[in-house]
């Protein structure tokens, strides 16, 4: 069977099963989930690297350069919205500060 057509029927069917599975996650659990999916997405950027060092034509070049910048925006971004959440859980003490001296002025 020619090889493009099984590469092309496997990421057919890896579309497919990702849009089942993510279809199945709970709203509460798909940000957490895509933006350590995001961060991990670094491993991308290694294969895009062994790409590159085979690289020969200026199409190729471009592509892998493609790649490279949607890859890093993609793990940078996970990890800038993991950060968030992060801040989401920590306890909020100069807001009480601020509301307990707006308190006493008022007084």
């Amino acid at each position: 069977m020619n090889t493009i057509v099984v590469s092309i029927t496997l990421f057919i069917l890896a579309l497919m099963i990702g849009i089942e599975v993510i279809g199945k996650v709970p709203a509460t659990l798909h940000t957490p989930m895509m933006s350590g999916g995001n961060s991990i997405h670094g491993i991308v950027l290694v294969g895009v690297i062994i790409v590159a060092a085979h690289a020969e034509t200026p199409l190729a070049l471009v592509l892998v350069g493609l790649a490279a910048l949607l890859g890093t925006i993609n793990v940078v971004g996970g990890y800038v919205v993991t950060e968030k959440m992060l801040e989401m859980f920590k306890p909020k003490k100069a807001v009480s500060e601020k509301s307990d001296a707006d308190a006493e002025a008022e007084k």
